[in-house]
């Protein structure tokens, strides 16, 4: 089957960005792609300055940039040309695709992936979306229409797709997060951590959570009074504000806490790690299943839909993992957290029931729907 599917070359366009959720399931199915081709062209489509744009060539692929964003909640300037912005992206995809001829494109959702898939399908290009959340966003139902498959991490999406192109395939994750299990000891070197205290990682996406980052702030002298270990994914723009609160608040608990913008050896920090806070966005929530880590989860309150709210609502009825409300952070966090630190059988119940919920294979599952959509 492999030597028919090399008689033609194939070329894929996979547009996702915005976020780490966007970026590093995109990545996953490209890599998948390149596995089970052995050669195909791979062109990725993004938003200008955001982080794909930094992200994909490191993963070693091309990505090309489009002028565009999401609306904003007042009104600014950016929103009197997201017109100009929609219709530019509009126009450069186009080209992109054109000049690509791809034999599918992919989204992995993003603001790129509107305009890229909306013109791949007007080209006759076949379109395949990858849903991630329990409840579709405006822009996947409406390129849903002419989408020949749609990926699903949840069941009964067919209440918002038409059943015959939905396919259940779980949300794809970074190939290193399913090595987790065996990384624990070289972890414990790489964050210069001690090997008989707790370990408590905090991530709030890739670009950082203001809100969670406020309440570790508040309760840095928590760590030391309970001895717990602490790796702190801060996003870029609160590093500083971190890095000096440690020096005023505890400048004796650096030996306790470990503070980065951004964490590239996510399989390390997971492979360290006792609890886990985060957000409770899909890709996050599909790492932590995989990962199986107990888990305390802060949804954003203004994602779209209100999905991570959704997402943790579900984990915790299974009890595989327990809800903080973002407005609730500041009263609930530090109890929260030294319960479960001291509460083993709590933590090995939530890590148990969460690894039910884990798929290992999504991103294989997801590149065979592209393969057999395209044909030989």
């Amino acid at each position: 089957m492999k030597q028919n599917l090399q008689r033609h070359k194939k070329r894929f366009i996979i547009s996702g960005g915005g976020t780490g959720g966007h970026i590093f399931p995109a990545i996953a199915i490209a890599d998948a792609l390149r596995e089970k081709l052995g050669d195909c062209d791979i062109l990725f489509v993004g938003a200008k300055g955001r982080m794909e744009m930094e992200k994909v060539p490191q993963a070693g692929y091309e990505i090309k940039g489009l002028w565009i964003s999401g609306l904003q909640r007042s009104l600014t300037m950016k929103n009197l040309l997201f017109p100009v912005k929609v219709l530019s992206s509009l126009f450069k995809a186009r080209q992109i695709v054109r000049y690509f001829k791809p034999d599918a494109a992919i989204g992995t959702g993003g603001y790129a992936s509107g305009p890229t898939l909306q013109m791949a399908s007007s080209m006759g290009i076949p379109t395949i979306i990858q849903e991630q959340n329990s409840f579709p966003g405006i822009t996947n139902k409406l390129l849903a229409k002419k989408a020949k498959k749609i990926c699903v991490a949840y069941e009964g999406m067919e209440k918002y797709f038409r059943k015959e192109k939905v396919v259940f395939t779980g949300n794809p994750v970074r190939k290193n997060i399913l090595e987790t299990q065996t990384k624990k000891h070289e972890g414990l070197k790489h964050f210069k951590l001690q090997d008989n205290l707790p370990v408590v990682l905090v991530v709030g996406g890739s670009q950082g959570a203001l809100s969670i980052n406020k309440s570790i702030t508040k309760f840095l002298p928590f760590f030391r009074k309970e001895k717990v270990q602490l790796i702190w994914q801060t996003g870029p723009n609160y590093e500083e504000t971190a890095r000096r609160a440690l020096e005023e608040i505890a400048p004796d608990e650096a030996s306790y806490i470990r503070i980065m913008p951004f964490i590239k050896e996510m399989e390390l920090a997971y492979g360290v790690a006792d609890i886990v806070v985060s957000r409770a966005g899909a890709i996050a929530i599909s790492e932590l299943c995989i990962t199986g880590k107990p888990s305390i989860l802060v949804p954003l309150p203004s994602a779209a839909e209100d999905h991570q709210t959704k997402n943790a609502h579900f984990l915790e009825e299974k009890k595989a993992g327990i809800m903080i409300k973002d407005n609730k952070l500041d009263d609930e966090l530090e109890s929260t957290l030294s319960e479960l630190i001291n509460n083993k059988e709590r933590q090995k119940e939530l890590a148990v029931n969460i690894k039910a919920f884990a798929v290992n294979n999504a991103a294989d599952r997801i590149a065979e729907v592209i393969i057999n959509t395209t044909g030989s």
